[in-house]
């Protein structure tokens, strides 16, 4: 195996596009750490791109987005109290991955490349409407969340292409979002389902919203049906109904031993309802 700890995402893509076996980058590494001591996967090459200048930073940008370098980790995430102000939802969701040991490696861009449907941190992604930055071989891309996984374990990205940077739009004013999910256990176990609703008030009224549902299909699901359900509403009962019946219709969940088709179809509406909640609170403050 070959170690390489390249100093610019320019130079990690040319060692990536020349290497010819097993490539694995490493940024927090508690996936491609536990493969290698589990043996079930051994890299020709390993890209160590955490001294890559910006991989650890969080920067507030011009418009009010923020950027978010691949190495951050999810302690770092939730210690950022201005990030955490702005999107509670995409912070909580990173925070449910692994112990707190992991929380310090594990990183919202790695999270999203091991390519699970049921990953605790990319349905608020998704429904923040963030995007990653592409870095290849044939120059840089800007992909939209939700366009990243595209079945369980694969990604869109292509030989010698990397994420160089997550980028959350501006929150704005009157916003919220929030993230929830079941799990048997009460902590540190793999999502049954997970929903993330974010969403925008003008007065009491929802004027933008973006739900995504995990864990119920091969890859997170962004649902317009769901959106509908509440926009233009006060979030009264009958739009928690209609965002229910949305969200539980476009789930297309199979069954396993964590649970079965139809709790997962139910519970996706259960969670729905009550993720919007947390939202439309939010919002308000």
């Amino acid at each position: 195996m070959r170690y390489h700890a390249p100093a610019t995402f320019d130079e990690a893509v040319s060692i990536a596009a020349a290497a010819s076996g097993v490539t694995r980058f490493l940024a927090g590494g508690t996936d491609v750490l536990v493969q290698l001591r589990a043996g079930s996967v051994t890299p020709d090459d390993l890209i160590d791109l955490k001294k890559i200048p910006g991989t650890h930073e969080i920067t507030a940008l011009p418009d009010g987005g923020w950027r978010i370098g691949i190495a951050v980790s999810g302690a770092m995430l939730g210690a950022h109290a201005q990030l955490v102000a702005d999107w509670p939802g995409v912070v909580e969701g990173m925070e449910l991955v692994g112990s707190t040991q992991v929380q310090g490696r594990a990183t919202l861009t790695g999270n999203l490349c091991n390519g699970s449907p049921a990953a605790d941190s990319v349905p608020g992604l998704v429904a923040a409407g963030a995007t990653v930055t592409i870095l290849g071989p044939n120059g840089s891309r800007e992909v939209p969340v939700e366009q990243v996984p595209v079945k369980p374990g694969k990604t869109v990205l292509e030989p010698g292409e990397i994420i160089t940077a997550i980028t959350l739009p501006p929150r704005g004013t009157k916003g919220g979002d929030a993230y929830l999910r079941f799990i048997p256990r009460t902590e540190m176990d793999i999502a049954v389902v997970g929903c993330a609703v974010s969403l925008t008030r003008e007065g009491d009224t929802i004027t933008a919203a973006r739900v995504a549902l995990g864990a119920v299909a091969p890859t997170v699901l962004l649902d317009e049906a769901c959106a509908q359900a509440i926009i233009g509403t006060t979030l009264d009962d009958a739009a928690l109904h209609a965002l229910a019946g949305a969200a539980s219709r476009a789930a297309k969940p199979i069954s396993d031993k964590r649970g079965t088709k139809e709790f997962r179809v139910e519970v996706a509406g259960v969670l729905a309802r009550r993720a919007a909640k947390i939202a439309y609170e939010r919002a308000a403050k």
